[in-house]
């Protein structure tokens, strides 16, 4: 692995299986300690429910083992000396089935997912953090608005620290995540009462929308849409609360 390259996926899952060698898990570990976004990644990676198990189980009963018995067999001892023959046959069945099933498996995924789903991706992010999270961030005027400008470059907004404060809660970092070319602004606080709260703003077409209310990962979720963006608070304070907060912050962002 590149040392300047960002993990992929693929290592990622490999790092969680501990498939790796010490050179190589050190390198991920360094990574991840500069990279809060990919730490959040290897989270999420960690904790997805997605079928593969049995997908693989499923197509690997159509590869054909025998012949990669046979394959293996033909390799020098010199050329496999850390290949175990499982770690072969997996490998070799991988690469003749992969095509099926990433087909599958992302096709099957999707059909059980809505339409735009970029509130389940923030709530899969949200529901791992905790107060320890944001507690250390820098929340200084001049590194809010610098933060603020990132957003407003990505998502035709005008976003200042004092539209976006609220009572008792502690603005502590606004950022840009970005998901298959969609960037998502996510602004962060800090509720002493109820831990991490997170207004987020993507790019929307879809016409203007009045609050509704959803709960994911145990979180109170109000969303909103103008016409030309869509909103959401998530956090764990009480639906009415976060309401209430929506409005005053719709309020002052469509003034």
């Amino acid at each position: 692995m590149n040392d300047h390259a960002k993990p992929s996926d693929e290592q990622l899952v490999a790092y969680l299986d501990e498939q790796l060698d010490t050179d190589q898990r050190s390198r991920i570990d360094a990574a991840i300690a500069e990279d809060s976004v990919l730490n959040l990644r290897l989270q999420w990676l960690a904790r997805s429910s997605l079928p593969f198990q049995e997908a693989y189980d499923e197509v690997t009963q159509q590869a054909p083992v025998d012949r990669l018995h046979a394959m293996l067999d033909t390799l020098p001892s010199p050329a496999r000396p850390a290949m175990s023959r499982r770690w072969f046959l997996a490998a070799a069945a991988g690469l003749v089935v992969s095509g099926v099933l990433a087909d599958r498996l992302f096709l099957g995924w999707q059909s059980t997912q809505p339409k735009n789903n970029w509130r389940g991706l923030v709530a899969d992010y949200m529901a791992l953090y905790v107060p320890e999270t944001l507690e250390h961030l820098p929340s200084d005027d001049a590194t809010q608005r610098a933060q603020l400008r990132t957003i407003d470059a990505r998502l035709g907004l005008s976003l200042l620290p004092g539209q976006l404060a609220l009572p008792r809660l502690e603005l502590k970092r606004a950022q840009i995540l970005e998901y298959d070319g969609m960037p998502i602004a996510q602004i962060t606080y800090l509720d002493p009462a109820h831990g991490p709260m997170a207004l987020c703003i993507t790019r929307s077409n879809s016409g203007s929308r009045h609050f509704a209310h959803e709960r994911r990962h145990g979180m109170n979720v109000v969303y909103w849409a103008d016409m030309e963006h869509a909103w959401m608070l998530i956090g764990h304070n009480p639906a009415s609360e976060l309401e209430q907060m929506a409005k005053v912050l719709r309020g002052r962002l469509s003034a």
